[in-house]
């Protein structure tokens, strides 16, 4: 009887780590891999938002940075990684942004 239950305690122990992977890893690389394509996409003109909540529209691209035009004619410059994604454009076409 000693036998079936170390053999349970695997078992569970392996649907404990499958249930992980599918619940918590699996879905965080493919987040990353969208991220990594969306990266790859930016364009001169895009309109982006940054992980500090600016929206900004890409004035030029470098290989680790970017250069973005913001609301008020400044630019700065971000890491290419802290772009959270290409902002959805409006039909009210209501300011610069």
């Amino acid at each position: 009887m000693e036998g079936l239950g170390t053999w349970g305690m695997v078992i569970f122990l392996v649907a404990i780590f499958a249930l992980m992977y599918f619940l918590m890893i699996r879905p965080r690389q493919k987040q990353q891999k969208q991220h990594e394509e969306m990266e790859k996409e930016l364009r001169v003109g895009d309109k982006v938002i940054i992980a500090g909540g600016i929206y900004g529209q890409i004035e030029s691209l470098g290989e680790e940075t970017v250069i973005l035009k913001i609301e008020s004619g400044a630019t700065m410059r971000v890491a290419r990684n802290s772009i959270l994604g290409k902002q959805e454009v409006e039909e009210s076409g209501g300011g610069v942004f």
